[in-house]
């Protein structure tokens, strides 16, 4: 009976905890659903950036040697950040005085879904933080939890002039201490943006028609002052 009860303590503690990150979830989402859009939308995704690039995890400033690879999109002007990530071999914390290392990590899948906010612009560079919910298909010390929530900090840059735009962002992801273990995943991400039209035009780069102009009063100058019949 007492094995019986601990169990469905132990099923109700994770019930229950689970749902404030589930919630959160559910609140970006929302947020994301009703950013503000541009009147005149030219495409699906105006603003839509998709970038693609490298990573490396970490621990405590350590690397445990996994390669990420990121592909990540944002739209909104930055406000907002849909990433997908790839954590294509283990991780190992290397002891120090000694040869062993503690497996912290197994290759996985992540997927995090962001909020962010400008915090400073100097020259080509700009800053920004970010903070939403992160989903893992493993469990490991690092969080016992397959959801997390999903923290961020980072640079933003142009390369080339206007022809290319870099991210170097610091990213944690963890549970919060909702259930145990949590060490949580650190890992950093440089990322390029490809094809900056490949959506469309972004709301900055379009040119306003003035609502002064008379389109039909240029065609007739344009026609030697004289108006053509119209069609019956």
């Amino acid at each position: 009976m007492l094995r019986i009860n601990s169990a469905v303590r132990r099923s109700f503690f994770r019930v229950c905890t689970a749902a404030p990150v589930k919630v959160a979830f559910l609140a970006v989402v929302v947020c994301a659903a009703h950013a503000p859009r541009p009147v005149q939308a030219q495409s699906l995704c105006e603003s839509c950036e998709v970038q693609v690039g490298l990573g490396g995890t970490y621990h405590f400033w350590a690397s445990t040697g996994s390669l990420v690879l990121p592909v990540s999109v944002t739209w909104d002007e930055n406000r907002y950040e849909f990433g997908a990530f790839r954590f294509t071999t283990q991780q190992l914390l290397r002891i120090p005085g000694t040869g062993e290392a503690r497996q912290l990590a197994h290759p996985y899948w992540g997927a995090s879904l962001s909020r962010r906010w400008h915090l400073f612009e100097v020259g080509p560079v700009q800053g920004y933080c970010g903070f939403g919910l992160a989903l893992r298909t493993e469990s490991d010390v690092l969080s016992a939890s397959k959801w997390d929530f999903a923290s961020q900090v980072g640079f933003r840059f142009h390369l080339i002039g206007d022809r290319a735009l870099g991210e170097v962002t610091m990213r944690h992801w963890s549970n919060g201490g909702i259930q145990l273990p949590n060490h949580g995943e650190d890992f950093a991400t440089v990322t390029i943006r490809i094809r900056s039209r490949l959506f469309g035009i972004r709301e900055a780069d379009q040119i306003p028609i003035d609502p002064s102009l008379d389109v039909d009063r240029l065609l007739i100058a344009n026609n030697g002052g004289t108006e053509e019949p119209s069609l019956p």
